[in-house]
């Protein structure tokens, strides 16, 4: 019994590992700035994320999002600290979402209530993040990062999550199977 255990867990390691080597090739090779700020950076490094969160639940979508975001924020020459904290909430809450919704009920229409959610849940928390973050590790003052809310933070956050969650949706029960193969 103990045998099938470590190979059941060897298994899963091995696919989390992949889904977040995975997340770092995007993460790598597709870099579009955001027009009216340069500096915010959309990439698909979350589709894998969330897949595993579809596929696995929420512990393992945290999971590879805190794997990947450590090697986004100290070993790829991320934002550090500040750009660590940003992306793991901003994609950690998608993760949690969709890994917590969709378990119970894994319908078409389910999973796109959960994706909705998520990007909606994001947006907002990633406005308010802004507000007590980025005046601390950038030096912004609060009323700049005010106005930058919307017109530059929410449509960024609107518009990296909801590409990253329409293209979940449509590759998710293309890869679902692979996942799911022992």
């Amino acid at each position: 019994m103990k045998k099938e255990n470590s190979v059941i867990g060897a298994k899963m390691l091995a696919k989390l590992a992949m889904m977040t080597a995975i997340s770092i090739v995007l993460l790598l090779i597709v870099r579009i700035p955001f027009p009216p700020a340069p500096f915010l950076v959309y990439d698909p490094a979350d589709l894998p994320i969330y897949i595993t969160a579809f596929a696995y639940g929420p512990v393992a979508g945290v999971l590879v999002t805190l794997v990947v975001c450590l090697i986004q924020a100290f070993v790829l020459g991320g934002d550090g600290l500040y750009g660590f904290i940003m992306h793991f909430v901003a994609t950690g809450i998608v993760a949690i979402i969709i890994g917590l919704l969709y378990k119970k009920h894994k319908t078409k229409k389910r999973a796109v209530a959960c994706l909705v959610v998520g990007v909606v849940a994001t947006t907002v928390i990633m406005c308010g993040l802004n507000l007590l973050i980025t005046p601390l590790y950038m030096g912004t003052p609060v009323k700049a990062v005010m106005a930058m809310i919307p017109t530059v933070i929410l449509p960024f956050n609107l518009l990296k999550a909801g590409i990253n969650a329409l293209l979940t949706f449509i590759l998710y029960k293309r890869v679902s199977g692979f996942l799911h193969n022992n």
